[in-house]
Protein backbone atom coordinates (compact mmCIF):
# COMPACT_ATOMS: atom_id res chain seq x y z
CA UNK A 1 0.00 0.00 0.00
CA UNK A 2 3.13 2.24 -0.11
CA UNK A 3 2.81 3.20 -3.11
CA UNK A 4 -0.15 5.20 -2.93
CA UNK A 5 1.14 7.46 -0.59
CA UNK A 6 3.77 9.24 -2.66
CA UNK A 7 4.09 12.68 -2.15
CA UNK A 8 4.89 15.72 -3.49
CA UNK A 9 7.15 18.40 -1.61
CA UNK A 10 5.78 21.40 -0.86
CA UNK A 11 7.27 24.86 -1.33
CA UNK A 12 8.14 24.60 2.89
CA UNK A 13 9.48 21.53 2.77
CA UNK A 14 6.36 20.02 3.99
CA UNK A 15 5.04 16.49 2.09
CA UNK A 16 1.71 16.38 0.59
CA UNK A 17 0.12 13.11 -1.15
CA UNK A 18 -0.17 12.83 -4.59
CA UNK A 19 -3.76 11.28 -3.92
CA UNK A 20 -6.49 12.13 -1.70
CA UNK A 21 -10.45 11.50 -0.76
CA UNK A 22 -12.51 14.79 -1.66
CA UNK A 23 -15.57 14.68 0.60
CA UNK A 24 -17.79 17.39 -1.60
CA UNK A 25 -21.59 16.55 -1.41
CA UNK A 26 -20.61 13.11 1.26
CA UNK A 27 -23.20 13.71 4.03
CA UNK A 28 -22.54 14.19 7.24
CA UNK A 29 -23.03 11.48 9.58
CA UNK A 30 -22.34 7.53 8.99
CA UNK A 31 -21.88 8.27 5.23
CA UNK A 32 -18.64 10.57 5.37
CA UNK A 33 -17.42 8.62 8.39
CA UNK A 34 -17.48 5.82 6.32
CA UNK A 35 -16.04 6.92 3.32
CA UNK A 36 -12.85 8.30 5.36
CA UNK A 37 -12.59 5.30 7.21
CA UNK A 38 -12.55 3.03 3.70
CA UNK A 39 -10.25 5.26 2.26
CA UNK A 40 -7.63 5.39 5.12
CA UNK A 41 -7.92 1.31 4.78
CA UNK A 42 -7.24 1.60 1.38
CA UNK A 43 -4.29 3.74 1.81
CA UNK A 44 -5.52 7.12 1.18
CA UNK A 45 -3.78 9.83 3.54
CA UNK A 46 -5.17 12.70 2.48
CA UNK A 47 -8.60 13.65 2.94
CA UNK A 48 -10.09 16.96 1.63
CA UNK A 49 -12.77 18.86 3.17
CA UNK A 50 -14.26 22.69 3.77
CA UNK A 51 -16.11 24.37 6.14
CA UNK A 52 -19.26 24.80 3.62
CA UNK A 53 -19.28 21.19 2.66
CA UNK A 54 -20.98 21.11 6.68
CA UNK A 55 -19.26 17.30 6.96
CA UNK A 56 -15.95 17.64 8.86
CA UNK A 57 -17.51 17.25 12.19
CA UNK A 58 -17.82 13.27 10.50
CA UNK A 59 -14.47 13.55 8.40
CA UNK A 60 -12.67 14.16 12.13
CA UNK A 61 -14.95 10.77 13.44
CA UNK A 62 -13.39 9.07 10.41
CA UNK A 63 -9.62 10.15 11.44
CA UNK A 64 -10.09 8.97 15.18
CA UNK A 65 -11.73 6.03 14.35
CA UNK A 66 -9.20 5.14 11.70
CA UNK A 67 -7.09 3.37 13.60
CA UNK A 68 -3.87 5.35 11.93
CA UNK A 69 -1.56 8.04 13.38
CA UNK A 70 -2.52 11.46 13.16
CA UNK A 71 0.96 12.30 11.92
CA UNK A 72 0.44 10.02 8.92
CA UNK A 73 -2.57 12.09 7.50
CA UNK A 74 -2.51 14.66 5.64
CA UNK A 75 -5.55 17.00 6.41
CA UNK A 76 -7.07 19.94 4.12
CA UNK A 77 -9.74 22.21 5.23
CA UNK A 78 -11.24 25.68 3.65
CA UNK A 79 -12.57 28.89 5.00
CA UNK A 80 -15.96 29.77 3.35
CA UNK A 81 -17.26 32.98 1.62
CA UNK A 82 -18.74 34.42 3.98
CA UNK A 83 -16.32 34.29 6.79
CA UNK A 84 -13.24 35.63 4.73
CA UNK A 85 -12.02 38.75 6.49
CA UNK A 86 -9.15 38.91 9.25
CA UNK A 87 -11.34 37.96 12.20
CA UNK A 88 -14.26 36.31 10.84
CA UNK A 89 -11.36 33.91 9.51
CA UNK A 90 -9.28 32.96 12.40
CA UNK A 91 -12.64 32.78 14.06
CA UNK A 92 -13.79 29.68 10.80
CA UNK A 93 -10.45 28.07 11.68
CA UNK A 94 -11.27 27.53 15.63
CA UNK A 95 -14.39 26.21 14.45
CA UNK A 96 -13.31 23.87 11.44
CA UNK A 97 -10.70 22.60 14.26
CA UNK A 98 -13.12 22.15 17.03
CA UNK A 99 -15.19 19.91 14.25
CA UNK A 100 -12.32 17.89 13.41
CA UNK A 101 -10.85 17.80 16.34
CA UNK A 102 -7.33 18.23 15.59
CA UNK A 103 -5.04 20.72 17.25
CA UNK A 104 -3.18 21.08 13.80
CA UNK A 105 -4.36 21.17 10.41
CA UNK A 106 -2.03 20.59 7.56
CA UNK A 107 -3.81 22.46 4.77
CA UNK A 108 -6.22 25.19 4.84
CA UNK A 109 -7.28 27.20 1.83
CA UNK A 110 -9.13 30.33 1.09
CA UNK A 111 -12.01 28.56 -0.92
CA UNK A 112 -13.09 31.50 -3.66
CA UNK A 113 -11.45 34.70 -4.70
CA UNK A 114 -13.77 37.03 -2.41
CA UNK A 115 -13.13 40.48 -4.13
CA UNK A 116 -12.20 42.79 -1.95
CA UNK A 117 -11.69 40.07 0.68
CA UNK A 118 -9.29 37.51 0.19
CA UNK A 119 -5.97 39.40 0.76
CA UNK A 120 -7.46 40.02 4.16
CA UNK A 121 -7.97 36.22 4.41
CA UNK A 122 -4.78 35.83 3.62
CA UNK A 123 -3.13 38.03 6.37
CA UNK A 124 -5.28 35.60 8.89
CA UNK A 125 -3.90 32.13 6.81
CA UNK A 126 -0.59 33.81 7.67
CA UNK A 127 -1.12 34.58 11.20
CA UNK A 128 -2.05 30.82 11.44
CA UNK A 129 0.58 29.80 9.64
CA UNK A 130 3.14 31.58 11.80
CA UNK A 131 1.84 30.03 14.97
CA UNK A 132 2.26 26.67 13.75
CA UNK A 133 -1.41 25.53 14.27
CA UNK A 134 -1.34 25.09 9.88
CA UNK A 135 1.68 23.22 9.01
CA UNK A 136 0.45 25.11 5.01
CA UNK A 137 -1.59 27.36 3.47
CA UNK A 138 -3.09 27.95 -0.01
CA UNK A 139 -5.92 28.93 -2.13
CA UNK A 140 -8.85 27.55 -4.37
CA UNK A 141 -10.38 28.52 -7.52
CA UNK A 142 -7.67 31.40 -7.94
CA UNK A 143 -7.04 32.40 -11.56
CA UNK A 144 -3.43 33.82 -12.45
CA UNK A 145 -4.90 37.04 -12.02
CA UNK A 146 -5.89 36.76 -8.40
CA UNK A 147 -2.41 34.67 -7.84
CA UNK A 148 -0.72 38.24 -9.05
CA UNK A 149 -2.77 40.25 -6.92
CA UNK A 150 -2.17 38.04 -3.65
CA UNK A 151 1.17 37.79 -4.17
CA UNK A 152 1.93 41.31 -4.52
CA UNK A 153 2.21 42.00 -0.73
CA UNK A 154 2.01 38.78 0.55
CA UNK A 155 4.44 37.59 3.18
CA UNK A 156 4.12 33.70 2.68
CA UNK A 157 3.24 32.62 -0.40
CA UNK A 158 0.51 30.47 -1.12
CA UNK A 159 1.83 26.31 -1.20
CA UNK A 160 -0.88 25.21 -3.16
CA UNK A 161 -3.84 26.19 -5.22
CA UNK A 162 -6.61 23.82 -6.24
CA UNK A 163 -8.85 23.93 -8.83
CA UNK A 164 -11.06 22.41 -11.60
CA UNK A 165 -9.14 20.12 -13.74
CA UNK A 166 -9.73 17.57 -15.94
CA UNK A 167 -8.85 16.95 -19.49
CA UNK A 168 -11.42 19.16 -21.18
CA UNK A 169 -10.49 21.75 -18.72
CA UNK A 170 -6.63 21.59 -18.69
CA UNK A 171 -5.25 24.68 -17.16
CA UNK A 172 -2.39 25.04 -19.43
CA UNK A 173 -1.74 28.99 -18.54
CA UNK A 174 -2.76 28.80 -15.24
CA UNK A 175 0.21 25.65 -14.77
CA UNK A 176 2.47 27.41 -16.25
CA UNK A 177 2.22 30.43 -14.13
CA UNK A 178 2.59 27.72 -10.54
CA UNK A 179 5.04 25.66 -12.04
CA UNK A 180 7.29 29.53 -12.06
CA UNK A 181 6.05 30.53 -8.74
CA UNK A 182 6.40 26.80 -6.81
CA UNK A 183 2.95 26.73 -6.05
CA UNK A 184 1.45 23.08 -5.99
CA UNK A 185 -1.92 22.57 -8.42
CA UNK A 186 -4.20 20.42 -6.97
CA UNK A 187 -7.47 19.09 -8.88
CA UNK A 188 -11.13 19.11 -7.44
CA UNK A 189 -13.87 17.13 -9.81
CA UNK A 190 -10.87 16.01 -11.15
CA UNK A 191 -13.75 13.01 -12.65
CA UNK A 192 -15.38 15.77 -14.47
CA UNK A 193 -18.50 15.22 -11.95
CA UNK A 194 -18.57 11.16 -13.65
CA UNK A 195 -18.82 12.61 -17.52
CA UNK A 196 -16.23 9.71 -18.83
CA UNK A 197 -17.91 8.69 -21.58
CA UNK A 198 -15.37 9.82 -23.83
CA UNK A 199 -14.05 7.62 -26.81
CA UNK A 200 -10.45 8.86 -26.08
CA UNK A 201 -11.36 7.47 -22.31
CA UNK A 202 -12.43 4.21 -23.82
CA UNK A 203 -9.84 3.17 -25.90
CA UNK A 204 -6.83 4.06 -23.56
CA UNK A 205 -8.79 1.99 -21.13
CA UNK A 206 -8.50 -0.97 -23.00
CA UNK A 207 -5.11 -0.01 -24.21
CA UNK A 208 -3.86 0.03 -20.28
CA UNK A 209 -6.65 -2.49 -18.96
CA UNK A 210 -7.36 0.63 -16.44
CA UNK A 211 -10.96 2.40 -15.92
CA UNK A 212 -11.41 5.43 -17.48
CA UNK A 213 -11.26 7.19 -13.97
CA UNK A 214 -8.06 5.48 -13.34
CA UNK A 215 -6.39 7.25 -16.89
CA UNK A 216 -7.67 10.50 -15.54
CA UNK A 217 -6.34 10.35 -12.48
CA UNK A 218 -3.00 9.02 -13.86
CA UNK A 219 -3.01 12.12 -16.19
CA UNK A 220 -2.99 14.41 -13.31
CA UNK A 221 -0.36 12.66 -11.57
CA UNK A 222 1.93 12.77 -14.67
CA UNK A 223 0.95 16.49 -14.70
CA UNK A 224 2.48 16.64 -11.42
CA UNK A 225 -1.09 17.50 -10.38
CA UNK A 226 -1.92 16.22 -6.67
CA UNK A 227 -5.80 15.01 -7.30
CA UNK A 228 -8.74 14.18 -5.20
CA UNK A 229 -11.35 11.96 -6.52
CA UNK A 230 -14.52 11.51 -4.72
CA UNK A 231 -16.30 8.24 -4.02
CA UNK A 232 -18.62 6.71 -1.40
CA UNK A 233 -18.22 3.04 -2.37
CA UNK A 234 -14.90 1.66 -0.90
CA UNK A 235 -14.49 -0.63 -4.09
CA UNK A 236 -14.66 2.56 -5.82
CA UNK A 237 -12.39 3.86 -3.35
CA UNK A 238 -10.13 1.25 -3.40
CA UNK A 239 -9.82 1.22 -7.36
CA UNK A 240 -9.35 5.05 -7.97
CA UNK A 241 -6.14 4.70 -5.80
CA UNK A 242 -4.84 1.53 -7.95
CA UNK A 243 -2.77 4.32 -10.32
CA UNK A 244 0.67 4.03 -9.09
CA UNK A 245 1.27 0.47 -11.10
CA UNK A 246 1.58 1.90 -14.79
CA UNK A 247 2.21 5.16 -16.74
CA UNK A 248 0.45 6.55 -19.92
CA UNK A 249 2.39 7.32 -22.84
CA UNK A 250 4.00 10.56 -23.74
CA UNK A 251 2.35 10.65 -27.20
CA UNK A 252 -1.59 9.05 -25.15
CA UNK A 253 -0.81 11.96 -22.77
CA UNK A 254 -0.67 14.43 -25.47
CA UNK A 255 -3.88 12.75 -27.08
CA UNK A 256 -5.27 13.54 -23.65
CA UNK A 257 -4.51 17.32 -23.68
CA UNK A 258 -5.89 17.60 -26.79
CA UNK A 259 -9.44 17.09 -25.12
CA UNK A 260 -9.24 20.52 -23.76
CA UNK A 261 -12.07 23.03 -24.03
CA UNK A 262 -11.30 24.88 -20.80
CA UNK A 263 -15.07 23.44 -20.37
CA UNK A 264 -16.04 23.62 -16.78
CA UNK A 265 -18.28 21.70 -14.84
CA UNK A 266 -18.40 24.06 -12.11
CA UNK A 267 -18.71 27.57 -11.71
CA UNK A 268 -15.71 30.20 -13.03
CA UNK A 269 -14.15 31.59 -10.03
CA UNK A 270 -14.68 35.49 -12.15
CA UNK A 271 -18.31 34.45 -12.54
CA UNK A 272 -19.19 33.02 -9.10
CA UNK A 273 -22.11 34.46 -7.16
CA UNK A 274 -20.32 35.19 -3.90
Amino acid sequence: MTVRNESTVLQNGIKMPWLGLGVWRVKEGSEVVDAVKAAIAAGYRSIDTAAVYGNEDGVGKGIAESGVARDELFITSKVWNADQGYDSTLKAFDATMSKLGLDVLDLYLIHWPVKGKYKETWRALETLYKEGRVRAIGVSNFHVHHLEDLLDGAEVAPMVDQVEFHPLLSQVELRTFVKQHNIQLEAWSPLMQGNLDLPLLTELSGKYGKTAAQIVLRWDLQHEVVTIPKSITPARIAENADIFDFALSAEDMEKLDGLNQNKRFGPDPDNFNF
